[in-house]
């Protein structure tokens, strides 16, 4: 086994999310990646070849498929022996809408806030009809914070704007819950050991571009999809976002994205 080998095995193992392993949401990952454009498609084979180093074995890859064909995600036919799957309409649009956000290098953060506070009972309902207009950060039950000016619809609420400069760490905690902070930091690690031992002048074949695609992408979803872009009030003394972004990025770059044709066409 050359080092170049051992490394690409060590990386997987790496990168590889420790608490979620579920196969549908990797599938999700690398088509929302690799293969988002209308029409592309991946094949079985392909896909296979690309999830089998993480430890999933292909019973797994096609439970997993047949949920996401059964929740409208993914399209599957198959010409002769082999099997191509492609996202639905469905499926392209919600990997779309979250794809600003998942490869955003600096997000830009408001500068004018506010916060709506609804009255006990009733009032939870006019609040949550709001939130569903635009995009809301719950604080409690009663309590949301909102980017920019305050919306004309907030008769019955309390419409206060802010200027974040302090949050207390009980606010600190709802927003950016440990377990959030642990699997950044968890990433971070992981990230950081995986491109401190990579051998100089390693070059990956697609098959391992994507495959390592994947882990990266896949583990910085479940991050940046469950925290909202928020001033640095709002963030404990120990979040590591910025710098975990960064070195996603950092080996992101160094994994070309391999198209759905030049994988499918890959032994």
């Amino acid at each position: 086994m050359t080092s170049q080998t051992s490394w690409f095995e060590t990386a997987v193992a790496e990168l590889t999310d420790p608490l979620d392993q579920r196969v549908w949401s990797i599938i999700v990952s690398l088509f929302g990646d690799m293969a988002q454009d209308r029409g592309a498609q991946i094949s079985g084979g392909a896909l296979t070849r690309i999830i089998e180093p993480m430890g999933i074995k292909p019973e797994a890859i096609r439970v997993a498929l047949h949920r996401l064909r059964k929740d409208g995600w993914i399209e599957s036919d198959r010409i002769g022996r082999v099997s191509h799957h492609v996202l639905t309409e469905f499926g392209r649009t919600q990997s779309a809408a979250v794809t600003p956000r998942i490869y955003a290098r600096g997000p830009a953060v408001d500068e004018r806030w506010h916060l709506l506070i609804a009255e006990d009972g009733s009032g939870t309902q006019l609040l949550e009809e709001v939130m569903l207009s635009r995009d809301y950060t719950p604080i409690g039950r009663n309590v949301a914070l909102g980017a920019g000016p305050i919306p004309d619809q907030t008769e019955g609420l309390l419409a206060l704007e802010i200027s974040p400069k302090r949050a207390p760490k009980w606010v600190q905690d709802r927003l950016c819950p440990h377990e959030l902070r642990a699997s950044c930091l968890t990433l971070l690690n992981a990230a950081e050991r995986a491109a401190e031992t990579r051998p100089k002048g390693w070059a990956p074949t697609p098959l391992q571009s994507a495959t390592l695609r994947t882990l990266l992408v896949h583990r910085w979803r479940r991050v940046v999809l469950r925290q909202p872009d928020l001033p640095p009030a709002f963030f404990p003394p120990d979040w590591v976002g910025p710098a975990c972004r960064d070195a996603v990025f950092r080996m992101l770059d160094t994994l070309p994205r391999p198209s759905s044709a030049v994988l499918n066409g890959t032994g």
